[in-house]
Order: C-alpha cells, then structure tokens, then sequence
C-alpha cells in the first residue's frame, strides 16, 4: 500500500486478524498498576492465539512478577532499555509498547493490529484518558465497563490533541510535524520496521518518545492516532504534575538529536550530534571540491555537515612524487578537511539529516542558498527539488535537495524496475528549479584566491583620514539635527495658528455674553436695519 504523504485515509473495516502482536511492558516497581494493565489484556478482543505479552523489569526493588517476565540487561536502566529489552525478545509481527499503568478498553489490541494489516511502515498511537480516580481490584475491573470506575480527569495532552486535531487526524500534518506526537504509553509498530529504524535510544533516560518518533518518521513512517484504541492513564505522568522541570531535563537532550526542534537550536555557534542538512560533494579536481565544500560551510544554516565522499582508502603512506603523484587533487583534499569537525571523508555516504543536499564540484552556494531551498521544500512538504545549473553535450548539470523520509519510504514500496524519483513524485512531490536563481554559481577563476594586503600607509595620512571621517559624522550629524528643528518649528507654527483660531473664537464667544448679559442687544446693528 503506498501512503502518499501521511494521509492513511478511514479505518479498514472489516480488520483482518492474522497478523502476531507482543505486548511489551516496562515497569519499574508498580506491581498494584501492572496487574490491572494484566488483566485488562486478558480481556482483549484481538484472538488469544495470535498474541502475547511481555513485562520487563527494569530493576525493581521488590522483583514483579508476572505470566512471562524478563530482567533488563544489566548495566543499562530507564524505560528505552526495559522497552529495548522487550522488543528484542517480542516474537509477534507486531510490537505494542503499554506503559504498567495503563488500563486498555477491550477492543485496544485490535484498533491498533487493524491498521498494521494495511502496510509494515505505521506507527499506530493509542488515545489516552487520564484518570484520578481509585482504581479497582483486577477481579472488579473485568465486571463492568470500565467507566463505571474511571472518571476523567480534568487533564489532557492538550498539545498533542490540538495537532492531531488542527491537521484532521494528522493526514495533512507535514512531514516534520506528524511525528511531534509520538508518545511512548501506547504505541505500536511493525517489529522489523521498529528495528530497521535503530530501536530505542538506550542513552535516552527520558525523551526517549519523542527522539524515537523523528527517527521513525526519517525511516518514512506514516502515524496513525486512533481514538478508538483507547486505555485509561492511571494517575497523571511526570511530564503534567512537573512540567517545567521535565522541559528543562529534555531540552538539550532533544536539541542534540532532533534538528526539527528549531526552536531548541538558537545558539548560532553551536555544533550538534545530528545536524539539519547533510550535503554531499563527491571529490574530483582540488580547487572544484574545495571551492564547493567551503560554500556549504559558509551557509546561514549553523547544522550542516557536509560529507566529501572519495576513494580514501587509497592513499597510501610511503615514499610518493609529492608534486607530480597520481591522487595528488585527493590528497590534498585530505589535507583540507581532516581536521575539520563539520566535514567528513567517506567512501560511501550514509544520510543522518532531515534533509540530503548534493552538489556538485565546482558550483558554490551563497549564503542563504541552502536555507531557502529547505525553506521552499518544506512549504510544499515535497519529497525532492532539482536545481537546474547548466544544459551541455553531456546533459544536465543539477543539484538535488532530498527530504531524507520520502525517499525511505519511496525505497520500501517501490519495485525495482520504477525510478526511485518517479515514486518520490508519487508520494511526496518532485519540483524543478533554476539554481542560479537560488545563488549558485560557477567558483571563481583563481580559486583558492590570495588575499591582498593593503599597503603601507603614512602616519600623518591616516590621522587626516581619521579626521575627515569625524567632520563627516558631524556634518551628518548637525544635518539631522537640522531637519529635525526644521520640522519642529513646522509643527509649532501650524499648534501657534490653530491656537490663534482658538483665542480668537473663544473671545468672540465671552463679547456676545456680555452683551446679552448688560441688555446692550438693542445697539448691536442687525443686518439690514436702517439708524
């Protein structure tokens, strides 16, 4: 099934029954919470058969116990090793992560396998309502519907919720936004795909979620919110009775490894663990890559690395013509970039970025160049924009700005006799545009240019120099303060006549009282009265 974007349409009906599902389930010393998740699944609609449930402990004081449970790893803890630990031991087609103090309506197994059915790339996200309420014993809880135990809380996850809703379920939520939602108490994906996405951050003691969920959308995952795979939250989670403190926890954390989090990525000297745009220059001629490379690393975009990809296996130590050797353009490339923290030399290149850029040798960006192609894909929420440089007897030299997800997902549903471009356009759109008009350009002619030094320059010239830039800056100076009184006696003038007006009116005004008030009307001469 191919997804165009992420509008995974209305739920399948009837659901087809026949895929595995594991149930996993960190916990960490709540055996009260954990039993009444147990039994809930014991009451699931989804076929006994066909799933099965795993509880990790994650160092407990007291051991839980449970039908099947197994031990984190050790040296490891928190919630993305239990979790991690569960996933690797989960036999089921499908894995569904439940947080120990989670209490699922009947039907949740089998809203969430219904759309797995449809293709191995969604991640399915439970609805949850918190509650406050005294929870019930599990023998109690299969006896009535659970609304007669759960009260809704006044909380919810406003924000998540806004997003799903503002973007209709989020089947029009662009690429960068949908996986802002991912949240880890109820959530299901293929297995293969969960590993085939690098699994759980095990380095991750919180925020493990949401550095999941970009990773997942970069695998070019579709996500689905049900609101019919519903499960009751026992009390409130760390993130609502402290949220100040768990922002202030996860933000760097966040920054260092989601590059969608702009906001979190202000500071304009730094450096970070996964950056925004991974641009691409294969090495050919010295000044060519060179002249290429260091546009890039100029851009207005702090986190972009960029990769030189070339034969560096091959240059070998030992004696060598150090002027006239054959990888004489490669090796000084190597000497160029070595060192240098935001480049690196590959054989072969492996995308970590939201976005791919490639560029070819001898064409630089300006400055702003890389932003507003990211700026421009990104309003389009398109898949690949091709920049046309120049048309010549071998063709069309073209740079290439990829969205790192579309092709991920274009790979995995694609046969192999289509155009990889072909089901990116399928999917997520492909536009053309002119490059030069976005800054490129030919390097110069003398590259790499030295710079002039300025000539020596007589002490007594540059006093007088330095004299005449001050008589500039005050002539400029009385010239504004000039202007300025010009316009002050202008505003005076016209307050100066219309309190003439003013005076002249209010006179008037005190004359006619006073005649009317000494009975003098009759000598004030009426208009067309004869003496």
């Amino acid at each position: 099934m191919r997804i165009r974007h992420n509008d995974y349409g209305q739920p399948p009906a009837p659901a087809r029954q026949e895929l595995t599902v594991t149930v996993v389930i960190p916990a960490h010393g709540c055996q009260d919470t954990l039993d009444l998740t147990l039994a809930a699944l014991s009451a699931q609609t989804y076929p006994a058969g066909l799933m099965d449930v795993v509880v990790v402990d994650d160092g407990s004081p007291v051991p839980l116990t449970a039908p099947k449970i197994i031990r984190a790893p050790e040296g490891g803890w928190g919630r993305a090793w239990a979790v991690q630990a569960g996933v690797e031991a989960a036999t089921g087609d499908v894995v569904l992560v439940l947080d120990a103090d989670m209490v699922p309506v009947p039907e949740h197994v089998a809203m969430h396998m219904r759309w797995h059915h449809l293709a191995d790339y969604l991640v399915v996200l439970g609805w949850i309502d918190f509650t406050s309420s005294r929870p019930p014993s599990p023998e109690d809880l299969l006896r009535k519907p659970y609304e007669e135990f759960f009260d809704l809380a006044g909380q919810r996850h406003d924000w998540a919720e806004a997003i799903i809703e503002a973007h209709d379920g989020l089947r029009t939520a662009p690429n960068s936004l949908a996986g802002h939602v991912h949240v880890g108490a109820t959530a299901s994906y293929r297995r293969a795909f969960l590993l085939e996405a690098g699994g759980l951050d095990t380095s991750l003691v919180l925020a493990e979620d949401t550095e999941l969920g970009y990773r997942l959308t970069q695998a070019g995952a579709v996500f689905v919110p049900d609101p019919e795979a519903r499960a009751w939250h026992l009390g409130l989670p760390t993130a609502m009775r402290d949220y100040p403190a768990m922002k202030r926890h996860n933000d760097p954390y966040v920054a260092d490894r989601v590059p969608y989090r702009r906001y979190l990525r202000t500071d304009r000297g730094r450096q970070w663990l996964v950056p925004y745009v991974d641009a691409v220059v294969v090495a050919e001629g010295y000044e060519d890559t060179r002249a290429a490379v260091d546009a890039l690393l100029a851009s207005d975009l702090p986190d972009l690395r960029v990769t030189v990809v070339g034969a560096w296996d091959t240059l070998a130590a030992g004696r060598r013509s150090p002027l006239n050797e054959p990888l004489l353009d490669l090796r000084l490339l190597y000497a160029a970039f070595e060192h240098d923290s935001r480049v690196r030399l590959a054989t072969v290149f492996e995308p970590s970025a939201p976005f791919v850029l490639r560029c070819p040798p001898g064409w630089t960006a300006g400055h702003g160049t890389v932003s507003g192609l990211v700026q421009h894909l990104e309003a389009r929420d398109g898949g690949l924009l091709n920049l046309a440089l120049e048309e010549n007897e071998h063709g069309v030299t073209t740079v290439r700005l990829e969205r790192t997800a579309a092709f991920a997902r274009a790979r995995r549903v694609g046969s192999p006799d289509e155009a990889l471009d072909d089901v990116v356009h399928e999917l997520f759109g492909v536009e053309w545009l002119d490059g030069r008009q976005y800054g490129f350009a030919r390097r110069p002619a003398t590259y790499p240019r030295r710079v002039p030094q300025p000539e020596p320059v007589d002490k007594e010239v540059l006093r007088l120099r330095k004299r005449i830039a001050a008589l500039q800056a005050e002539t400029q100076q009385l010239r504004r303060e000039a202007a300025k009184g010009a316009r002050d006696a202008e505003r005076w003038k016209g307050k100066a006549e219309a309190w003439r007006r003013e005076a002249v009116k209010r006179d008037r005004t005190v004359l006619r009282r006073a005649v009317r008030k000494i009975g003098l009307t009759s000598f004030v001469r009426r208009p067309g009265a004869t003496s």
